[in-house]
């Protein structure tokens, strides 16, 4: 101990945990808090995402240094979370804190906090979410392991035996999530997990297993297994108390009491190799599982070990520590690990152990700080000794003893000592808390110090060359190393904390010219006269950097002045190869820095230092090298020729140059420095990334994480078919981005940024994010976003760390929503034509956004179906000035047609405004009036109200006001979430009413009434209002639609009394609630093909009628026909049997042939007159077939959709004779035709001749006769009912056609509806319109008015289905006329009205933004929505329930996309290229769409594809499915929210600034431009700058990149003296023209340095002016020319071409051989140096010396030319061989060097032949 040097340790200050300062200033005395604390420092790290922690820039490590402790206080309940001297976070918890911890689990990337309380375990991430586990065992401790949370039970029942965590222990880290943030409340989003931990316990016998682990916060702990014997069982170790984990490798220390022993156990995950010892686990879950295994026991603890850590052993061995502390030693435990199948396993050799004294002691990072061992950082051992000394230990090897000093600095929660303290005096007990390189000191009188080690220089370069020493050098030469610098007390950068950083280099580089056995030069006394104390005064140090060339140390260089002999300098201690192995670890970090532009000062100071190694070692190869880099060296330091050394040093830039000219095949790893082979971080990772990327580019295969070059890379995960897409996911798995691109030299960075080039245009869409921010295509990274957030987070790069810090503010910070905008209600975005009160809220407010803006532009489409849809403002009736009592009755009249229409409006506002528009879930849902009044323009818009005496308006506005609180509930978007029950409950009023029934129907059609609980439910049917129970067993059902959810099942069936059980009460039920249940159960068991379900809903069809609700069995009739149809939706040839009865008492239901004899001939009159007579369904044995044939022929279709079942068409066949066409309603000759069509679903095709094929020959004949038979005295009756069965199946197979093409927006589609339409109008009232072929006319006097009017909007509605979403405005223009046509007649009535609504709200369903499927379940729903039994009147649900006409809301998509410019934020215009599938009817098919547009479905959907010129191209690839569209939770889904993120080309403009591209024709404009004269805008005299605006300007319209931008505002600048710089300018402005117009602005930076550097070199040779003093540039430059020449010959491929211009290259190249041919003088100094390796230096003209030096060092460089000792070598084997011409052999021995330099060589030899010649002749 006694040899070992002494350090003073720097005290920072006096330590307190801050947390009692933020309690103090919180107003909290010591006295009024009882409860004990506890406080826990950690490293920031602890905390650090993984993407950030793995992060290995060299750069950043500096600035790390001196991070602030994090430190997490706790005292009862609460925990303080401080940074420094400033709160973080604060957290309240229900219960006090026993123990807590940071941890990781599985794949997540943020670290968990874990809270143990007594009865539970909280879990809080930081992004904020919140999990609480019950725990009703009682589990003593939680530990941390790299996979998950380890949970140590006790085995006693519930013992609350817990032991209060100490901050002793280095892991246990403590914070839990706050509720209560320090300066603002934010609410925090709170899972409770219910968790059965009876059913975890019997399943896996966790009761059993004395520990547990937590993989992941949403799942089960699951039990440990221990192995023995080969063998798993459940680990039931209750007495082996864990004492301490790793979070870093998996394992964990306990202690049994018991047998006074320690254990070390390894945690594995289990493998199909061992067997489990409880046979109730079967393999699947064992697959799942970790066991322990116990590698070390160590016996003869009297207690439990103190402190347990990780270090590391002098030989860079993990060691795990134990300290005793009644033996006073620490023993150390060494480490094995074992790679096997990717997988590290553990292991620990019995003789592995020794121990050290100690009574405290802590880990230390001090002296390799960025080393890392695996994934452990490289840890010294502080230790407290028995004599009270504190000693540094590195592994066993004790390095310095430290003595306390006093410092004044302060940090964060350490206050500075008031007065000097004699600390010799005080004596040190004990040690805590050690963090990195600070730890805190307790000394005898309690007081507690926070103390430092100088753990590594402020200088970046001094601290890369002590690691990459750390890194290299063999363990022993290290410590040597190490004993060296901590022996040296005076050494600035060890002894003081606020050293500069100069004077650390400057001490580092004497410690290393030290090891090589040089002496430092002891500092003279100077004299007394003031140029001496100038010269060694701080100022003259300054000046003289500052001054001297490129940077390099004065007085480093001074002291290369002293010459000593090789003998004198080596110390015998070290052998020469370990010397050579130190300069050449050196060398790396030269390498290395050569390739970063920032660090070319350090490359200065560096060089100095390697050329005094280079000497001392007598290393004229490495000396050579480094003055052909900097010239001016070669005045301070001479080549000897005498050197025995021919080792060359390696040449990064010359591997680089042979990889891109050659291939990777042709380089060789040993002409890579040994430590960029290594992998993980690294001193010279910079470097090998740089490697490791051209060695991908040029061929090398990729070998898991190492290439077939056996360099070490990382990869990101994703496809690669090309080196180039390779070369991308390694510099994403590198973390290497567009920022650290920037800082490679110009031709270094040409091939990786060729890469990028050319996988930018069409990237794999397998990549995660940051790969595609890489390439520029920010556009793909958002689209692909959700795609890998399940992504293993060492891949999932930050996109911000791949993108350059200048465009971090051009990424948008929010992207408006896809529903709304929050400026969406200005009054300037809107017009109303009929608007009164623009106050008014009419339930589309929310419609106009910026989506609908950019889909209908100047279009007032919108405005105008807002005006047609408004219920809440009085409606215009147009009356005479004066009036008088007959116009006041006139007004009556219209204001009651008027309010049939109005009442109508909510149901097409439903749609119009579906999923608009969010709702705050602390607001009420705000329901706009239902206004019937009326106003009179022509006396100041006075209000006219119905005459109440007249008809009963409440009752009128019943259930349109149950249609208006839909509409506004169907408004709410689906939310990402689900709905809050505390919401529904919020807005739910105290007394029933029928706004809340109809909120309660619109929440269940969104699928949010699944929060309900049961006894929410039946309160509400608790309350028996009418409205509340229909709107909520719909809902219900909607919400659990195809579930068969029991408990919804039971609470329906309550509701129809055939379902009661005989012991029932006998309820009261109302046909209408009977009705709405029935279709609720169909809903339930939608698909299921349930046999009692279909068997009960078959009997309702044919049910007896009684009581009093005789008229309204036809609707409940119906409604089991709707239900039955659900049930067994397509599912009727599933089950045969079961079937096959159904089917035949359906056909009986439905009136089949066999019974059409019983039935009354159907007697004259419109179908209303004959539904007035509807009797009981059953009278004795005949059937009321008028009753159930609707429900039963929908059933049948609805059964046998598209099933094309011949059985089933041929006994649901239409009439086919005259007699029968008496004998069958029309309107079921309807419904028969559209349950046809649904069976023959694919043969339904938009034709003429298709809807002329479903006329029976009978009727079309009848129909063309009709003409004849006027005249003729001919049955009328026959007549008409040819005619109404003509209407009625047209009317079908229109319906039939909208359903088939629901959705699609199909052409031919459209016109045959919108002619049948037109032609049905024309029947009605004659318009001067082209008849359609084949339509007979004068219908109308054969069939009555009301059947054509229903048949007609039947016909309107199925077009606006087929349209539906689209706001195609031929369809909106006839809707509109059908809308105002005059009522007065009585025709148009309530129905119809309703039919028109509903169309135009189909036609702009969501806005525009939704459209109909055609799967199963959405037809079904689409049918009974729009059943062809129009409504008389506001209350009419006789034959089919209003409420059910919003059932289409099921079978809405939102298919809707549109395309957001990822630059702007903004939604653009874009066209799409959109291709389908091949189907029956067409082969596969691509058309164009503009966005926004609404895209086909799901199972037609092939690809989408991004076209045209101005947007960068993007495919997203689709597999056609029968599955419904995707929904916002979808993680799949490739449409996110409706958005698809585009990227706009450099030189385009948008389609809405620039719609014909007139703008977009970039060269001509910038020619224009840039081709004034001279450029006379930008002189400095000319006054107008019109032209230098516009190229600032243009740059900036069509390039958002701000260095364009600013580059093109500093060429217009016209302080710019145009007369010297005119070449310079006009260069510039021509490169930014290529950039801008290729899309290329990173190349501005490549140009501009190739371009300045080449002419730097003419001013320099020409002028003699010295600017540059080295030869870094050059080569940067051959490495671009040798990526032009690999793209020439074929080995790179591009298909844009070199991204850089191959003339301007070649012109360079030409210019600088032109340079160097332009000294006369050059070939006499190449000559001086092949003969002795002498460079140009004298004293007495050093500039023109120094210029000749680097014209020499230039030449040298840019031909290749070999050091001298290898040409003279060379030259020696070429004496014996007699040639006319050297060059050929030449050639051969230096392949490398260029023919210029061989060609001189050759001279050079030749000469010295002629010389030699001579001088023999002369002295001969």
């Amino acid at each position: 101990m006694s040899s070992i040097g002494v350090q003073q340790l720097t005290i920072l200050g006096e330590f307190k945990p801050f947390g009692l300062i933020a309690e103090a200033l919180d107003g909290k005395s010591a006295d009024e808090v009882t409860e004990e604390y506890d406080y826990f420092l950690f490293d920031p790290e602890v905390t650090r995402q993984r993407d950030e922690a793995d992060s290995d820039d060299t750069e950043a490590s500096s600035s790390l240094s001196d991070r602030s402790d994090h430190e997490l206080f706790v005292r009862g309940n609460r925990i303080i979370w401080t940074i420094g001297a400033r709160v973080y976070k604060r957290f309240s918890l229900p219960a006090p804190v026993i123990m807590a911890c940071w941890c990781r689990m599985g794949d997540l990337s943020e670290a968990l906090l874990c809270v143990l309380q007594v009865d539970s375990l909280t879990i809080y991430s930081a992004s904020g979410d919140t999990v609480s586990i019950p725990i009703p065992r009682a589990v003593t401790s939680i530990w941390p392991l790299p996979s998950g949370l380890l949970l140590q039970q006790t085995d006693g029942p519930n013992s609350s035996t817990h032991s209060l965590f100490s901050s002793s222990s280095p892991l246990l880290h403590d914070i839990p999530r706050s509720k209560k943030d320090m300066g603002y409340n934010s609410p925090q989003q709170s899972f409770n997990l219910r968790r059965s931990w009876d059913h975890m316990i019997k399943a896996d016998g966790a009761s059993l297993s004395s520990h547990l682990i937590l993989n992941d916060p949403l799942e089960e702990p699951q039990p440990i297994h221990i192995e023995e014997r080969g063998k798993l069982n459940i680990m039931k170790e209750f007495d082996e108390k864990t004492i301490w984990t790793s979070d870093l490798i998996p394992l964990m220390a306990s202690y049994h009491k018991g047998k006074l022993q320690h254990s070390l156990w390894t945690a594995e995950v289990i493998n199909s190799n061992l067997k489990s010892g409880d046979s109730f686990l079967p393999d699947a879950i064992l697959s799942k599982k970790f066991f322990f295994r116990r590698i070390w026991q160590g016996k003869g603890a009297q207690a439990a070990a103190s402190e347990v850590f990780l270090a590391t052993d002098s030989d860079a061995t993990p060691v795990i520590c134990f300290l005793l502390q009644e033996q006073k030693k620490l023993q150390a435990v060494r480490l094995q690990c074992v790679e096997m199948d990717n997988d590290i396993l553990y292991d620990i050799r019995p003789d592995m152990s020794w121990s050290i004294p100690a009574i405290a002691a802590a880990p230390v990072v001090v002296t390799r700080p960025r080393v890392k061992v695996g994934q452990l950082p490289y840890k010294d051992i502080i230790v407290l000794a028995p004599d009270s000394t504190l000693v540094l230990y590195s592994g066993k090897q004790c390095l310095r003893r430290y003595v306390l000093q006093g410092h004044a600095d302060v940090l964060h929660n350490v206050k500075p000592l008031e007065a000097p303290t004699a600390f010799q005096d005080m004596k040190v007990v004990g040690l805590a808390d050690a963090i990195e390189g600070r730890v805190n000191v307790i000394l005898h009188n309690g007081q507690m110090l926070r103390c430092t080690f100088r753990r590594y220089p402020s200088s970046s370069l001094a601290n890369d060359c002590i690691a990459a020493m750390a890194e290299g050098l063999e363990a022993n030469l290290y410590n040597h190393f190490t004993v060296l610098v901590w022996g040296n007390g005076d050494s600035a950068y060890l002894s003081r904390v606020d050293s500069p950083v100069d004077s650390e280099w400057e001490s580092f580089s004497a410690i290393i010219l030290e090891f090589f056995g040089k002496k430092r030069k002891l500092p003279q006394p100077h004299s007394g006269a003031s140029w001496e104390f100038l010269l060694h005064s701080s100022f003259h140090e300054k000046y003289s950097k500052s001054h001297f060339m490129s940077g390099f140390s004065s007085r480093m260089s001074l002291q290369s002045d002293e010459s000593c002999s090789a003998s004198q300098q080596l110390d015998t201690f070290y052998s020469s190869e370990s010397l050579i192995e130190i300069l050449d670890l050196l060398h790396a970090v030269y390498e290395s820095l050569k390739l970063n532009h920032l660090r070319r000062r350090d490359l200065g100071l560096l060089v100095v230092l390697l050329c005094e190694v280079s000497k001392i070692l007598g290393e004229d190869g490495y000396l050579d090298y480094y003055i052909r880099d900097f010239p001016a060296l070669c005045r301070k330091y001479r080549i000897q020729k005498t050197s025995v050394s021919q080792k060359n040093p390696l040449s990064l830039f010359r591997w680089l140059e042979n990889c891109l000219r050659n291939g990777c095949t042709a380089t060789s790893i040993t002409d890579l420095p040994s430590l960029m082979r290594k992998d993980g971080n690294s001193v010279v990772s910079w470097a090998r990334k740089i490697v490791s990327f051209y060695s991908v580019l040029c061929g090398g295969k990729k070998i898991a994480n190492e290439l077939s070059s056996d360099v070490y890379c990382k990869f990101a995960t994703g496809s690669a078919k090309s080196p180039e897409e390779l070369t991308v996911l390694a510099m994403v798995g590198e973390r290497f981005g567009l920022q650290q691109l920037d800082l490679l030299p110009a031709g270094v960075s040409l091939p990786l940024r060729h890469v990028l080039d050319k996988c930018r245009e069409c990237p794999p869409t397998d990549w995660p994010g940051s790969a595609y921010v890489l390439l520029g295509r920010e556009d793909l990274s958002l689209s692909h976003a959700k795609k890998f957030t399940e992504m293993n987070s060492s891949n999932n790069v930050t996109s911000v760390s791949m993108s350059t810090p200048y465009m971090l503010h051009l990424h948008p910070v929010t992207i408006p929503s896809s529903i709304t905008d929050v400026n969406g209600s200005d009054d300037s975005k809107r017009e109303d034509t009929d608007s009164v009160d623009e106050s008014t809220i009419d339930g589309m407010e929310h419609i106009f956004n910026s989506s609908t803006q950019l889909r209908y532009g100047r279009d007032l489409r919108l405005n105008e179906v807002r005006r047609l849809l408004c219920s809440a403002r009085p409606v215009a009736i147009q009356t005479p000035v004066n009036p008088t009592a007959s116009d006041q009755e006139f007004q009556q009249a219209q204001l009651w047609q008027l309010a049939q229409r109005t009442t109508a409006l909510p149901i097409g506002r439903g749609a119009f405004t579906l999923s608009t528009t969010w709702t705050l879930l602390t607001e009420a849902l705000p329901v706009p009036k239902l206004i019937l009044a009326g106003r009179l323009p022509t006396q100041k818009n006075a209000t006219v109200n119905l005459d109440p005496s007249i008809r009963n308006i409440q009752e009128l506005k019943s259930w349109p006001e149950f249609h208006n609180a839909v509409a506004a509930g169907l408004r709410m978007a689906p939310l990402q979430g689900k709905m809050s029950r505390t919401w529904i409950m919020y807005n739910k009023p105290e007394e029933p009413n029928i706004t809340h029934a109809g909120l309660l129907l619109a929440l269940g059609l969104h699928g949010h009434l699944d929060v309900l609980t049961i006894t929410d439910i039946y309160q509400y049917y608790a309350q028996e209002h009418e409205s509340t129970t229909v709107g909520l067993m719909l809902g219900l059902a909607a919400s659990y639609r195809g579930t068969m959810q029991p408990a919804i099942s039971k609470s329906l069936n309550v509701h129809i009394t055939a379902r009661h059980p005989s012991s029932f009460p006998e309820l009261e039920l109302p046909t209408l609630l009977q009705s709405a249940a029935l279709v609720s159960v169909g809903l339930l068991y939608e698909g299921s093909a349930h046999p009692l379900t279909m068997n009960n809903f078959l009997g309702e069809i044919g049910r007896k009628s009684g009581g009093d609700n005789v008229l309204e069995r036809e609707g409940y009739a119906l409604s089991a026909g709707f239900s039955l149809g659900l049930v067994a939706l397509g599912r009727g040839l599933d089950g045969i049997g079961v079937m096959d009865m159904l089917v035949d008492q359906l056909f009986q239901y439905a009136g089949g042939k066999d019974i059409h004899h019983e039935r009354p001939p159907f007697c004259n009159g419109s179908i209303d007159d004959h539904n007035r007579g509807s009797g009981q369904m059953m009278d004795a044995t005949q059937i009321n077939v008028d009753v159930t044939a609707p429900g039963a022929i929908i059933a049948l279709g609805l059964m046998y959709l598209k099933s094309e079942s011949q059985a089933i068409l041929s006994r649901l066949c239409i009439p086919q004779t005259r007699f029968e066409l008496q004998y069958v309603r029309p309107d079921f000759i309807m419904l028969r035709v559209i349950s046809r069509n649904l069976i023959l679903w694919r043969r339904i095709h938009p034709s003429e001749d298709w809807i002329q094929g479903q006329i029976p020959k009978v009727v079309l004949d009848g129909v063309k006769g009709l003409k004849s038979e006027m005249d003729d005295d001919s049955d009328d009756m026959d007549s008409e009912a040819i005619a109404k069965a003509y209407v009625n199946i047209v009317a079908g197979a229109c319906i039939s056609l909208g359903l088939r093409f629901a959705g699609t927006k199909d052409g031919s589609a459209h016109d045959l509806l919108y002619s049948y339409a037109v032609a049905f109008l024309n029947e009605i009232k004659p318009l001067s319109v082209k008849s359609l072929h084949g339509f007979p006319r004068g219908l109308s006097q054969y069939v009555d008015r009301g059947t054509l009017e229903t048949c007609l909007h039947l016909i309107a509605l199925s077009l606006s289905v087929v349209m539906a979403g689209s706001g195609h405005l031929q369809t909106f223009k006839l809707l509109k006329f059908l809308r105002c046509r005059n009522s007065a007649d009585g025709h148009i009535n309530y129905g119809t009205q309703m039919a028109v609504s509903l169309a135009i709200g189909f036609l702009f369903l969501g806005g525009g933004m939704m459209t109909f499927s055609t799967n199963n379940s959405s037809i079904a729903a689409l049918l009974i929505t729009l059943y062809p039994r129009l409504p008389t009147g506001p209350n009419d649900n006789r034959c089919h329930l209003q409420a059910f006409r919003h059932l289409y809301v099921i079978a809405t998509e939102a298919r809707w996309v549109q395309t957001v410019d990822v630059d702007t934020g903004l939604p653009v215009y874009a066209p799409l290229e959109i291709t389908i599938k091949e189907t029956e009817h067409y082969a596969e098919t691509s058309f164009c769409e503009v966005t926004p547009c609404i895209l086909p479905e799901r199972s037609l959907l092939k690809t989408v594809r991004v076209c045209g010129p101005r947007y960068w191209p993007q495919v997203i690839e689709l597999n056609p499915e029968e599955k419904p569209w995707w929904n916002s939770e979808d993680k799949n889904n490739p449409f996110k929210s409706g958005i698809v993120y585009i990227k706009l080309k450099v030189g385009a403009c948008s389609y809405v600034d620039d719609p014909i591209g007139r703008q977009s024709l970039l060269s001509r404009t910038m020619h224009k431009v840039f081709g004034l004269a001279s450029l006379k805008a930008c002189t400095l005299g000319n006054n107008d700058d019109d032209a230098a605006v516009t190229v600032s300007q243009l740059v900036s319209t069509f390039s958002s990149d701000p260095s364009l931008i600013a580059f093109g505002a500093l060429c217009c600048d016209p302080s710019w003296n145009i007369k010297s710089d005119s070449d310079f300018q006009e260069f510039c402005l021509q490169v930014l023209f290529e950039c801008v117009s290729k899309d290329r602005p990173a190349l501005l930076q490549v140009y501009l340095s190739l371009y300045t550097t080449v002419e730097s070199m003419a001013d320099q040779v020409i002028n003699g002016t010295p600017i540059i003093n080295d030869s870094q540039f050059l080569p940067s430059l051959k490495l671009a020319l040798a990526y032009n020449e690999a793209l020439l010959k074929g080995r790179l491929s591009s298909s844009r071409g070199s991204i850089v211009q191959s003339t301007f290259l070649g012109s360079l190249k030409k210019r600088v051989e032109d340079l160097l041919e332009y000294s006369p003088s050059l070939t006499v100094n190449i000559h001086d140096y092949f003969r002795s390796g002498k460079w140009p230096a004298s004293d007495e003209n050093p500039q023109d010396d120094d210029n000749l030096s680097t014209l020499l060092s230039w030449y040298i460089q840019w031909y290749s030319v070999p050091p001298p000792s290898i040409v003279e070598a060379g030259t020696k084997k070429l004496k014996s061989i007699q040639t006319p011409s050297l060059v050929p052999l030449l050639r051969l021995l230096f392949p490398v060097t260029n023919i210029q330099a061989i060609k001189e060589i050759a001279a050079f030899l030749l000469s010295t032949s002629k010389t030699n010649r001579s001088t023999l002749s002369g002295s001969g």
